[in-house]
């Protein structure tokens, strides 16, 4: 069913009343490389303004693996696995000082 809200129309994504289907037709399809058409400096003053410390990195990760998304993921993913590792050693230190 369409909704209508102040000059545009948009679609219900959550099982009608008479079953259980999804209107999905009308979504945006998905793309490999979801960073392809962003701008380097709009993602890291996203990323700085969410309180990342290592948005600079971050940005560099994404962007020197364009052509490549499974790198792109390698290095996110690396990034978080650091991010975690750091808080373990404080969460550590912490236990080991009480």
């Amino acid at each position: 069913p369409k909704i209508k809200r102040a000059g545009q129309t948009c679609r219900r994504v959550t099982p009608s009343a008479h079953g259980n289907k999804f209107d999905t037709a009308h979504r945006k399809k998905a793309v490999a490389n979801i960073f392809e058409n962003v701008n380097q400096d709009a993602l890291m003053r996203l990323f700085q303004k969410t309180g990342d410390m290592k948005a600079e990195e971050r940005v560099r990760s994404i962007f020197s693996y364009t052509q490549d998304p499974e790198e792109t993921a390698r290095a996110l993913m690396a990034l978080k696995q650091r991010k975690k590792d750091k808080f373990l050693q404080i969460k550590y230190s912490i236990n080991y000082l009480s």
